[in-house]
């Protein structure tokens, strides 16, 4: 076919082809805010990825198989030694046993894992449970594959205007329950939990469990941020309570605990049946992740813990600084537990910026403040829910911090 030469014959707009599943998500909100933060010379405290580099240590690995001829496609599943690396890391977490030719695929990150999962196990016409605010990928992922996403809503405490409230956002377990119908086939949590810091308790994964026996559903979980861990509240992993050895597959990566997330090195880990199931569409997906990666991952792996005291400190002590001044502005803060993201209630400061709701108080935060952050409701499904909020990332350089928390003191005198 020959592409009309005359400018009368071509359409006035362009003609918009993106399928029906992924029109409605448009670009992501991290991209937007990153490039308005850029345009704008603002300090980015909107995407969470640190503004500095991972150990050095784990850099030399990945040059080091670079060099020795690791540069070809890595099986499909994964590189064998980064495989035992994930199963062992599993069970010294879990106590379970894991295989790693048959209970561990390797994905492009975390977020491809998520896709995998879902396009692997799932039927159009399934219904997905996410609780909200969710990663915008997971009902991206819920779109693609055909099926139709429940929500069940987080909320926070009550806003108490320059204070940090040191209670996390809940669920009514009721509205869970009824979330479930027949059609329900897979219920996603993430824990530690973006955007929100909330670390799930016992108590409620406890109750997440029963009701995945009960109704026979796979349990998705997201633990990218299982090491980041901010108070005395632990992580348990969903997998090791009674009945869901069986039904979970535990995603995480190495982005977010090694400060590497540009290296998309992500996997999920579980039963036979459901690996199968991921693998069945990773390997039409991506088929292999990068495979001098994988070499410089099992490196990490190994020495994790010299990697995570270090980080979990700064990372506190940058929460505090941050929590610290937004509470002196007038903002509710709600202390995080896990993850590297401050939620706040910003009602009582938006005014002194015009701003009616979440989106144009960050797009007035970057243009007349010089800071940028996320608006929140591009999280939920119930938009309202979102508006008074904002998230602000502090895996940044203290320096960064710093800066950020200059230019904020601005907001004292509008």
């Amino acid at each position: 076919m020959t592409a009309p030469t005359n400018p009368a014959d071509m359409p006035a707009q362009p003609i918009n082809l993106t399928s029906r599943a992924l029109r409605p998500f448009g670009t992501t909100i991290f991209t937007t805010m990153t490039r308005l933060a850029q345009q704008h010379g603002a300090v980015n405290l909107s995407q969470g990825f640190p503004d500095y580099d991972g150990p050095s240590f784990i850099k030399d690995a990945a040059k080091k198989a670079l060099d020795t001829e690791h540069n070809q496609y890595a099986p499909m599943p994964g590189v064998p030694a980064l495989r035992k690396a994930i199963a062992d890391r599993f069970t010294r977490d879990t106590s379970l046993p894991c295989d790693p030719d048959a209970h561990v695929v390797v994905t492009s990150g975390c977020t491809e894992a998520i896709a995998a999962a879902m396009l692997g196990l799932l039927n159009p016409g399934d219904e997905v449970i996410l609780f909200e605010p969710f990663y915008d990928s997971y009902r991206a992922c819920v779109a693609m594959a055909g099926c139709t996403a429940r929500f069940v809503s987080l909320r926070p405490p009550a806003p108490s205007p320059g204070s940090i409230v040191d209670r996390p956002f809940t669920f009514d377990p009721q509205q869970l329950r009824e979330a479930i119908t027949p059609r329900t086939r897979m219920i996603l949590i993430n824990t530690p939990h973006n955007p929100t810091g909330k670390v799930f308790s016992r108590e409620e994964l406890t109750l997440i469990a029963e009701l995945c026996v009960k109704h026979d559903l796979i349990a998705l979980c997201d633990e990218v941020y299982e090491r980041l861990l901010l108070s005395d509240e632990p992580h348990i992993n969903l997998a090791s309570l009674p009945g869901m050895q069986h039904r979970t597959l535990t995603l995480s990566s190495i982005g977010k605990t090694f400060s590497f997330t540009g290296w998309k090195i992500g996997w999920a880990v579980g039963p036979s049946n459901l690996i199968a199931a991921v693998r069945s569409a990773h390997q039409f997906l991506t088929f292999a992740v990068v495979t001098p990666l994988q070499h410089a991952a099992v490196v990490a792996l190994s020495d994790e813990d010299r990697c995570v005291r270090p980080l979990v400190a700064e990372l506190k002590a940058n929460r505090d600084k941050l929590a610290s001044a937004l509470a002196s502005l007038a903002f509710t803060v709600y202390q995080p537990r896990g993850t590297y993201f401050i939620m706040a209630d910003h009602s009582t400061v938006s005014p002194k910026l015009g701003a009616k709701d979440d989106q144009d108080f960050c797009l007035k935060l970057i243009e007349r403040v010089g800071v940028a952050a996320i608006p929140p409701s591009v999280f939920y499904n119930s938009l309202e829910l979102g508006k008074p909020l904002v998230r602000f990332a502090f895996c940044k350089k203290p320096e960064t911090i710093d800066e950020g928390v200059r230019r904020l003191q601005a907001l004292r005198s509008m």
